[in-house]
């Protein structure tokens, strides 16, 4: 098959991993060609249709139209700018990403452990950009955040930190609100944009479809997301049980969570493409 690698359309450090998806694809017989739509797999970074990818989604459409298949890469969340996500269609809970199911051996390959459930005082809200795929069909990120606020006020009297997307800030319009807090994310020194995660004292992490709720739970602390989640199958999804939240068997989720993400060597061998089927 030939498949069109959209690099101009890739973010500033997609090169190394767009260089090993054409090394694997290869590997496996595949012919590659870059920044074409003529091609029977378009490969895309990310569904952020905002920014250098956001004529990404032009491309996305027009294969759905189509009916082609298209392959999705994304910067990783169990070891950032190290591992890659790797999936057909889509990204998180809209893409595939292979056979379910598996066993621990690639969990413990990759150094993944699930940490007892913890307690804690205060509930943390992880936005996203707003201009992603996955916000399609919401309110303004500032709309939600105040519904989600309103809401939550319903169920919690907790001290309630907001903690915006790096690339989608918000405004601290929250003080008609008691115990809110707008706490800006903090890059860790000497990254390109890996974020310090901070789950200390807290209860419950509530995020739509982004890394922290997959942190969340790996972290052992209590999740809730929305449907397009990876965290989904093992995370809280009403607000109403916010005070007691459902505790989940973790274990093969993390298994099968393992096999979302590949470092530049295994995308490079073409290993998560002999798992998919094209």
């Amino acid at each position: 098959m030939k498949f069109g690698l959209q690099r101009k359309h890739g973010s500033l450090n997609s090169k190394p991993v767009f260089d090993a998806v054409a090394e694997g694809l290869t590997k496996l017989g595949h012919t590659v060609v870059n920044d074409t739509v003529d091609c029977d797999v378009p490969v895309l970074w990310s569904m952020l249709w905002h920014g250098r990818m956001k004529d990404n989604k032009k491309i996305y459409e027009s294969a759905l139209a189509q009916q082609k298949k298209v392959l999705f890469l994304e910067v990783g969340g169990i070891k950032r700018n190290i591992t890659w996500k790797v999936a057909l269609n889509g990204i998180n809970r809209l893409g595939y990403f292979g056979p379910l199911d598996n066993d621990d051996s690639r969990a413990k390959l990759l150094g993944l452990k699930l940490k007892d459930i913890k307690k804690g005082d205060n509930i943390l809200v992880c936005c996203q950009h707003d201009k992603s795929h996955q916000w399609r069909n919401q309110p303004s990120m500032q709309i939600y955040i105040d519904r989600l606020i309103h809401e939550l006020r319903m169920h919690t009297d907790r001290k309630i930190i907001v903690r915006p997307h790096p690339r989608c800030p918000v405004e601290n319009k929250f003080k008609n609100y008691k115990n809110v807090e707008l706490q800006n994310p903090k890059q860790i020194v000497n990254t390109y944009d890996d974020f310090d995660l901070g789950f200390e004292n807290v209860h419950a992490v509530i995020s739509y479809s982004s890394n922290p709720g997959i942190h969340a739970v790996i972290n052992g602390t209590h999740a809730f997301v929305g449907p397009e989640s990876l965290a989904y199958p093992v995370a809280n999804k009403e607000l109403k049980n916010i005070e007691n939240p459902q505790i989940f068997d973790r274990n093969q989720w993390l298994y099968d969570y393992a096999y979302t993400e590949w470092t530049i060597e295994e995308i490079a061998k073409g290993l998560p493409f002999s798992r998919l089927t094209f």
